[in-house]
């Protein structure tokens, strides 16, 4: 039988998104506290915690990709104040009999460029041939931030702030159905994409996919993370983004150094 806490997630609307959409824009030139205690604080291995979860860029069995992105890494590292805010999360969901599971934490700036250059502006040009090069630049990044080896610009992901995570049973392991593949980089991705239609969605994966997104959107939210509203995916806390979603005075990561360097 199902939690109660687990079904009153599941029937917890995410709420609207626009002002998030909003806040959003320009958040690489957010201030950045050099001097706050986490600034130079250390990655660590979000195993070691117990946090489940496998390098989605280093594996080939991950579509659309299918290849072993150059540059990426085998482990997931984050901050280890996120890493411990993350290990929270995993704690309350076990007791509700799922876990988190990561694809995605700390990403070096060749997986980066790699996408935002080259994989993704090919994917517009081929499902949109009609777009200008601006439009094609103005695309790539809904869904993948301009690499930066700037102390003070990272991308989300560079800084060591962000990570991509969905749901799985805790027993079993299999992932909980959200809607749509990791990296399904459309309209689909949208966090609340299911949500803007009530109670008349006609099928029962709707229905379900709806449900688990609210249910991370909340365990995630409720621990401090910030969503980007157009991956139900990808969360962050400390960085740029956080910062200026959250409203907070300035963000507490930049550039986060390699793990191990």
């Amino acid at each position: 039988m199902m939690h109660r806490d687990l079904i009153a997630l599941r029937e917890k609307a995410i709420p609207s998104l626009l002002e998030a959409r909003s806040r959003h824009v320009d958040y690489r030139h957010y201030s950045i506290d050099t001097s706050s205690n986490y600034f130079g604080e250390e990655l660590i291995d979000i195993t070691t915690l117990g946090v489940r979860g496998r390098n989605y860029y280093n594996r080939t069995d991950n579509p659309p990709y299918y290849e072993s992105i150059p540059g990426s890494l085998s482990g997931l590292y984050l901050r280890a104040t996120v890493a411990r805010k993350l290990a929270g999360v995993d704690r309350r969901l076990h007791d509700l009999g799922l876990r988190v599971f990561v694809h995605d934490a700390f990403r070096p700036i060749e997986v980066q460029r790699y996408f935002h250059d080259t994989w993704m502006p090919a994917r517009v040009r081929r499902r949109y041939p009609h777009f200008d090069e601006a439009q094609v630049v103005k695309e790539t990044e809904i869904y993948w931030a301009k690499p930066s080896e700037s102390e003070l610009s990272p991308s989300p992901h560079g800084s060591g702030g962000a990570l991509d995570v969905t749901l799985a049973f805790a027993e079993s392991g299999d992932l909980l159905h959200m809607g749509s593949i990791f990296d399904d980089a459309c309209v689909l991705a949208s966090t609340d994409y299911f949500e803007p239609h009530g109670d008349a969605l006609q099928r029962d994966s709707d229905d379900e996919a709806r449900a688990n997104r609210r249910v991370l959107y909340w365990v995630m939210t409720d621990a401090g993370f910030a969503n980007y509203p157009n991956e139900w995916w990808h969360f962050s806390w400390g960085d740029q983004m956080w910062a200026k979603m959250a409203g907070e005075r300035a963000a507490h990561y930049g550039l986060a150094p390699m793990p191990g360097g």
